[in-house]
């Protein structure tokens, strides 16, 4: 199959509906994979015998990886052919699917989870990078906006399949999911897609990389331990110190390099630094709330896999439908204003939610989820959209992967952070008087845990302090939640830009085909 650079004209592809199904397909696959392993948590927690710290890695394992690998995979792919990458990146996927799917323990789940983040680091730069290749100017557009489409509708689909599949399978079918869509996305990659590249691209910095998943892998881990061995530990606090050092190595290399991957002078740009603050806030805040709710409404609240997935739906329906009326409202009130009012509304919905007692039921969860929802969905995008479009066009590239690597970032230490706040404080407040030691300790790991003491042991004592102190745990987190959305409002309102760039959109959208579907939804609607 022929291969062609960045700059060759290319006519139009017959095939290239079809090879669009199939990057919609990879896209769905893992859009519907960022939140399907909240909602199987519960059960893989319960059948695993995992505690809450486990269960942070299992979902941090992916993140962490996802995060140190972005921008060199975008890299590799402008070295050494885009379809090359992508086809490797859902291999890997695939590989750590099989992987999962076949799991016996703990350790092997978040092994997978790991590798599954190999792959994604290489399928979402790389799957909108080669839609240049296939699809002429005016039909780019579309083309990108029906590509993030199906990103962005895996979010909510992610919680009703996996409850559904948990609901007649085992906890493995959550990973047997993807195997046959990776494989599609596979088989489409080779039949159809032509290979594209960069010579011109600089070279992966492997020191660089290393030194990104380390410090942030050795923070995370400080953070996760830290409620079981204490923060005065000798070994959170190597961990704390380790990534200190490694992280200050990391910026004082990329700012010595002719052509860095983190350009750390892309901050010195106040609106990308602000518009980035935010963004990276909002992952934090979405990313821990994804992992202490599905808790909530599956063990306290008594439902079943498929219940709780469906219960997510407020947060999921307002998030995209905010995101996609965003874009108008920011053309007339300015995205100062609109991402400022956004982040207020998040604050005002965790603080709402943080109101939530064992006997509030469902009803007023979503009235608060769905604000949630809304508030997320009117500050993400703008965001993310004013951060690329206060730089140059020709930053743009390295602007979009510093700003999603951020947000990774942001979510990796949210599930890490958030999650071990509720452990500690669940752990504080459960009443085990009464019970062996042996299973005094294995009821303080998680709520699920818990739950499984008490049902053998016929102790409805047990049962009631265990959805007492994790609602407890769980209020907490989410007024953490509120006064750092408040806070990041008042940031925004004080040094965002005030008026509205109707002409960065040209801007985000060269960034969209390098960095991934988020910067999308836009584009797409201010062109309609």
């Amino acid at each position: 199959m022929a291969t062609v650079t960045d700059s060759a004209a290319v006519g139009p592809d017959p095939r290239r509906w079809w090879a669009l199904g199939a990057l919609v397909a990879s896209m769905l696959t893992l859009g519907f994979d960022m939140t399907i392993l909240n909602v199987a948590l519960p059960t893989m927690a319960e059948q695993l015998g995992a505690g809450t710290g486990q269960q942070q890695w299992m979902a941090d394992a992916y993140v962490v990886v996802f995060a140190a690998l972005m921008l060199p995979a975008g890299l590799l792919g402008d070295r050494f052919g885009r379809r090359n990458m992508l086809i490797t990146g859902l291999g890997i996927f695939l590989l750590g699917s099989l992987v999962g799917t076949l799991a016996g323990d703990v350790n092997a789940v978040i092994a997978a989870r790991a590798v599954m983040g190999v792959g994604a680091a290489l399928v979402t730069p790389l799957a909108l990078s080669v839609l240049p290749s296939l699809f002429a100017p005016e039909e780019r557009t579309k083309a990108v906006g029906i590509v993030s489409a199906g990103s962005t509708l895996g979010l909510p689909l992610g919680p009703i399949i996996g409850g559904w599949l948990l609901n007649h399978f085992w906890w493995g079918s959550v990973f047997l999911i993807n195997i046959p869509m990776a494989a599609i996305g596979i088989a489409a990659c080779v039949f159809l897609l032509p290979e594209t590249r960069d010579p011109a691209s600089p070279k992966v910095d492997t020191v660089s990389t290393a030194l990104t998943a380390a410090g942030l892998g050795a923070l995370i881990y400080a953070i996760i331990e830290a409620p079981t061995r204490g923060w005065g530990d000798p070994l959170v606090l190597a961990m704390d110190a380790t990534a200190v050092v490694l992280i200050t190595a990391l910026v004082l290399r990329e700012r010595r390099v002719v052509r860095p991957m983190l350009d750390m002078g892309l901050l010195a740009h106040r609106g990308f630094l602000f518009n980035t603050l935010a963004a990276t806030l909002l992952m934090f805040v979405l990313s821990g709330l994804l992992f202490v709710l599905p808790q909530y409404l599956q063990a306290v609240l008594g439902n079943d896999a498929l219940g709780t997935g469906v219960r997510l739906l407020p947060m999921m329906g307002g998030l995209i439908v905010a995101s996609r009326a965003a874009q108008p409202v920011v053309v007339r009130f300015g995205a100062r204003a609109v991402v400022s009012a956004g982040l207020v509304v998040l604050a005002f919905a965790m603080l709402l939610g943080s109101r939530t007692t064992v006997d509030s039921g469902y009803g007023f969860t979503a009235l608060w989820l769905s604000i949630v929802g809304f508030g997320f969905g009117f500050s993400i995008v703008p965001a993310m959209a004013g951060a690329l479009g206060t730089l140059p066009t020709d930053r743009a590239g390295s602007g979009s992967g510093l700003l999603m690597t951020l947000r990774q970032v942001g979510a990796a230490i949210g599930i890490a952070l958030l999650g071990s706040l509720l452990a500690s404080t669940f752990r504080d407040r459960l009443d085990v008087t009464g019970l062996p030691a042996g299973a005094a300790d294995t009821a303080g790991d998680s709520v699920v845990a818990a739950h499984v003491i008490a049902e053998k042991a016929n102790l409805t004592d047990l049962a009631a302090s265990a959805n007492s102190a994790y609602v407890h745990g769980m209020s907490l987190v989410l007024l953490v939640c509120g006064i750092a959305a408040l806070a990041s409002a008042l940031l925004a309102a004080a040094f965002l830009p005030g008026t509205a760039q109707v002409e960065e959109i040209d801007v985000v959208e060269s960034a969209a085909e390098e960095a991934g579907p988020d910067f999308v939804a836009p584009t797409a609607d201010a062109r309609q």
